[in-house]
C-alpha cells in the first residue's frame, strides 16, 4: 500500500442532480493522478447495518422480500438503513425488532463492507444477534416480509447453490460464521 498516493483523485466540483427520499445522486468533476479530468457519477446512501440472529441451538432467521427493482422475492438477512443520528448499533437493534420482532440481550459488531465502490458511498455494519427474545414483528407500513428459521448450516448450503443470491446477505452470513467457528 505504499504507492497508494499515486492513486488518489482530486474532487474539482460537484453538482448534486438527485435530491430523494434514500439517495442523493452526485456528478463531481475529479482531477485524475495523472493531471487529467474526469467525472464520476456516484450515490450518497446513510449507511446500513444488517443483523444475523442466531438462537442457541444455531439455527438463524432469515426473511424473505419482495426487491421490486429486481422483480423477485430475495431471501436475506433483517437489515435497514441507519436513520439520521442514530447510531449503527441503534440501527441494528432497532431494525431486528421492526423486521422480526426480535431483541438480542447481546449484539456483536462483526465489522463492515462496502456493497457497491464503484458508484455509492454506502456502509454496511454487520451484527451477529444472541440471546434472543421473540416479541411481535412491527414492520414499516409499505415492507413485507415473511420470516423463516433455519440451521445456520443450511443458510450456507443455500449460498452454495445459489438460493441465496443477495449480496449483502451472502457476505453478513460468512462472516457471522467465520466469527462463530472462531469462538469455538
Amino acid at each position: 500500500m505504499k504507492h497508494t498516493s499515486k492513486l488518489i483523485e482530486k474532487k474539482r466540483s460537484s453538482d448534486q442532480v438527485y435530491d430523494g427520499k434514500l439517495l442523493k445522486v452526485f456528478v463531481d468533476e475529479v482531477e485524475l493522478p495523472d493531471g487529467s479530468s474526469s467525472t464520476r457519477d456516484w450515490i450518497k446512501h446513510p449507511g446500513a447495518c444488517a443483523v444475523v440472529p442466531i438462537f442457541e441451538n444455531g439455527d438463524i432467521l432469515l426473511i424473505e422480500q419482495f426487491r421490486y427493482c429486481c422483480k423477485q422475492v430475495f431471501i436475506e438477512v433483517p437489515a435497514g438503513k441507519i436513520d439520521k443520528n442514530e447510531s449503527p448499533d441503534k440501527t441494528a437493534e432497532r431494525e431486528l425488532k421492526e423486521e422480526t420482532g426480535i431483541l438480542a440481550d447481546n449484539l456483536h459488531y462483526i465489522g463492515h463492507f462496502y456493497p457497491a465502490i464503484g458508484y455509492s458511498d454506502e456502509v454496511i455494519h454487520i451484527y451477529a444477534a444472541k440471546g434472543l427474545n421473540v416479541e411481535q414483528q412491527n414492520p414499516d407500513a409499505d415492507e413485507f416480509v415473511a420470516l423463516f428459521r433455519i440451521p445456520f448450516t443450511e443458510a450456507m448450503q443455500m449460498i452454495e447453490t445459489g438460493e441465496i443470491t443477495d449480496g449483502k446477505s451472502i457476505v453478513c452470513l460468512q462472516r457471522v460464521w467465520n466469527w462463530m467457528q472462531a469462538q469455538e
